[in-house]
């Protein structure tokens, strides 16, 4: 019994001890604010904008190969170095085409010596034949070696041409003024011509980073809004606060798949560009579509639908509504321009009211009078799950 009477008193601290604790944290915990319930029509600015994310690459960029095989001799430039056009980028070791060129140019005088002769040959036959001293068959084998002799000469011109067309492979310059992005080579190291196996062995990246386009995959229900010239809002991530300009260069003809989503690749070219922003970096876009100033707006939870019918509940007393009829034009993703039906000033409710709420057949004029009828019971649209959401472009970020 008294074990009992132990066991008994023990578990009576216990609980008490538990709902102490729970009133001390319910006392200590912070008071959630409350969500508001109304609105007030307002004149305000509304944007709708369609938004995207794309990559930053340079307008120009060039994978340098060289066209014959060789082994690196003269590398010069290295990875962020700025060149300019003409200069040199990479050389190859030319030593065996040079010992070539000067077999050619021997060749090609020697071959140049034989043509000599055998002109001579010919014009002294020719002579001889035409005062019948010669026979025809002595003219004629003259004529053919005369005729050899000067296709000889042109091989071996040709040859030489080869050879000094190698020669000059050998040494690539700067197409255009330019960034070294890449270098995955070193000095001594053997390359293949890109006329060889994978096109041959990548060189150097090199690119105009005085340009940038931004390459975005638009989403197909978003690219319809677009067309070139218009205007971008730019982000930069990596460098906080950074906003620039942009302007849709070109837009893809035909859609294409990019993490299983289908979109159309667009160009942005950036107008103003900041030293800061580098190939590879990701940017935020906005694009402006359409604009409406100082017009009246509610928020979009403060609009319901009904058959069809967009109407607003206007605050009238405590605890009345209006259940009004309006007509609404443009709208963001937070807020509606309102056409008519309401007035600058009004209340409207962000939830279905519980009060009083009668139903308004057109909107009032001031001084004026209009029919009602009670509304009781009427459906509406849940607060989380705004009637023109459906409407607005979805926007896409693409990483």
């Amino acid at each position: 019994m008294k074990n009992l009477l132990i066991i008994l008193v023990v578990l009576g601290l216990a609980a008490g001890g538990y709902y102490y604790w729970q009133a001390q944290a319910e006392e200590s915990a912070p008071e959630q604010p409350e969500r508001p319930t109304t609105a007030v029509v307002e004149l305000r600015d509304i944007t709708l904008a369609v938004a995207a994310a794309g990559d930053i690459g340079p307008d120009e960029m060039v994978s340098v190969r060289s066209e014959v095989n060789g082994r690196i001799a003269v590398l010069p430039v290295d990875i962020g170095d700025e060149v300019r056009k003409g200069d040199l980028l990479c050389a190859l070791d030319d030593r065996d085409l040079q010992t070539e060129r000067s077999s050619r140019l021997t060749d090609i005088e020697g071959a140049r010596l034989r043509l000599q002769q055998a002109e001579r040959v010919y014009e002294r036959n020719k002579r001889l034949y035409a005062d019948a001293l010669v026979s025809q068959e002595v003219f004629q084998e003259a004529e053919t070696a005369y005729e050899l002799a000067r296709n000889a000469l042109e091989r071996a011109e040709k040859a030489l041409a080869l050879v000094e067309d190698q020669l000059s492979k050998t040494r690539i310059v700067a197409p255009f003024d330019c960034t070294v992005l890449t270098r995955p080579v070193s000095i001594g190291q053997a390359v293949s011509g890109s006329g060889g196996f994978n096109s041959g062995t990548e060189i150097m990246t090199i690119a105009d980073l005085r340009e940038m386009i931004i390459t975005a995959h638009m989403n197909q229900v978003d690219v319809i809004r677009l067309k070139p010239g218009q205007e971008v809002d730019v982000q930069v991530e990596a460098v906080p606060g950074l906003r620039l300009k942009g302007v849709v260069e070109r837009i893809a003809p035909q859609a294409t798949l990019r993490n299983n989503l289908k979109g159309f690749t667009t160009e942005i070219r950036l107008k103003d560009l900041d030293p800061r922003v580098r190939p590879g970096m990701t940017a935020n876009l906005t694009i402006p579509i359409h604009s409406a100033e100082n017009v009246l707006a509610i928020p979009l939870s403060a609009v319901f639908t009904e058959e069809g019918e967009r109407f607003a509940y206007v605050k009238t007393g405590p605890d009345s509504y209006e259940m009004r009829p309006i007509e609404i034009g443009l709208s963001d993703y937070h807020h509606a321009e309102v056409v008519s039906g309401l007035r600058e000033g009004e209340v409207v409710s962000l939830v279905r009211p519980r009060g009083n709420v009668t139903r308004v057949d057109r909107v009032p004029e001031p001084g004026g009078n209009h029919r009602t009828q009670a509304a009781p019971g009427i459906s509406s649209t849940p607060l989380n799950v705004p009637p023109l959401a459906a409407s607005l472009p979805r926007i896409l970020l693409v990483r």
